[in-house]
């Protein structure tokens, strides 16, 4: 294309979060640009975050439904190319389905809905509509997760036997949304967040990032979901036993009452040739450990032949990357395929960005380890949505 590509983001104003994280991603290889809006339900919150933005008034949108009535309006050369919906859990399925069927292509926060049943039903308007949708898992834009993939598909770790991933945070530890915090308020509330919380926030990413990297899928769970704070809904804390299709077992443990931990996922897998080990908190190293020689520590951009990382890397060795420039990655494949789709190409056949099927099985997860859990920590088998 000869011109930015062109969006609208719904959600992600005044008092959010990730919205400006969407936002500084988007606009790191200078590809889009924003143009329009509908940041918030109140419409005067709204307005005030445009401004916030420098936007053109009139598009800034008092509603999404607004938003999709007067933008699928405007002709070719005005109008948007994609929406990115940042909204909580329970409005990511009525905009993304409303703006899929008026013609635009979609980005949206995880998890990609409320429940299974709203994803298994996107995907259907994704297959009819034939649009772009594309999932933000951010974790796996990072270059070093990126090489551990490639590792473990060339064959590098052997047959794989082993997965342990996990997600302590301690943001959590007391009744924050008690207080009236944004951030915390929604992600306790069954009505906004879904039948799970701390699974439902984290554990979902635990759970792709093992899934990016080594390829496989789960089988059948045991689940032990427990809520430490008093009063609280959902979830704070989760521990999951997993067995994968193949015979390989794995350990998941998602917790936001870690006290002292930040952001601290991390992944290892073990084959009959190596293992590998990779931290969020130092997303610039890859360990590699073998039984007969010495471990490695792989690096971002380095000399030797590391090319799936390599191809990720933005920066030379030693300028750190991380959170901004993997979700950067995340928007940079998607803009690839938005952009055939708007020039009318066919799509490239080496995307790599999460879809609905990475959704879909996000929400397969959850609730089958809600289920587990309601069960007495009993072992389900894991659904094919």
């Amino acid at each position: 294309m000869n011109r930015k590509l062109r969006y609208g983001m719904i959600g992600g104003g005044r008092g959010a979060f990730i919205g400006a994280v969407h936002r500084i991603a988007a606009s790191l290889d200078n590809q889009a640009e924003l143009v329009a809006g509908a940041f918030s339900s109140d419409a005067e919150r709204s307005k005030a975050s445009g401004a916030d933005l420098f936007l053109d008034p009139a598009r800034v949108y008092g509603s999404y439904a607004e938003m999709a009535k007067l933008e699928s309006r405007k002709p070719a050369g005005e109008r948007l190319d994609f929406v990115v919906i940042v909204t909580p859990n329970h409005q990511h399925f009525p905009p993304a389905q409303l703006f899929l069927e008026s013609g635009f292509n979609v980005v949206c926060d995880k998890p990609v809905t409320f429940n299974l049943k709203e994803a298994v039903t996107l995907r259907k308007i994704i297959a009819k509509t034939k649009k772009v949708f594309v999932l933000t898992h951010n974790y796996t834009g990072n270059a070093m997760v990126k090489q551990a993939r490639h590792l473990v598909s060339t064959g590098a770790l052997g047959d794989i036997r082993k997965v342990v991933v996990e997600y302590p945070q301690g943001w959590l530890s007391t009744a924050l949304e008690k207080t009236d915090q944004k951030q915390a308020a929604w992600r306790t509330d069954p009505k906004r967040s879904g039948a799970a919380g701390s699974m439902g926030d984290i554990g979902t990413h635990a759970e792709n990032l093992a899934h990016y990297v080594t390829g496989l899928k789960i089988d059948s769970l045991c689940a032990d979901l427990t809520a430490f704070v008093k009063g609280r809904a959902l979830d704070d804390d989760g521990n999951i036993l997993l067995r994968f299709k193949g015979g390989a077992k794995g350990i998941l443990h998602a917790s936001q009452i870690c006290v002292g931990e930040e952001n601290n996922l991390s992944l290892r897998v073990y084959g009959t040739k190596a293992g590998l080990e990779w931290k969020q908190e130092h997303p610039n190293q890859l360990v590699v450990k073998y039984a007969d020689k010495p471990t490695e520590v792989w690096g971002r951009a380095q000399g030797y032949n590391a090319p799936a990382a390599n191809s990720a890397t933005r920066t030379p060795p030693g300028h750190p990357e991380g959170y901004l420039e993997a979700f950067a990655n995340i928007y940079r494949e998607a803009f690839r395929a938005i952009s055939a789709e708007v020039s009318g190409l066919r799509q490239p056949k080496d995307l790599d960005f999460p879809t609905i099927e990475d959704g879909i099985e996000g929400m397969a997860f959850i609730e089958t380890v809600v289920k587990s859990s309601k069960l007495g920590a009993k072992w389900v088998k894991f659904p094919n949505p």
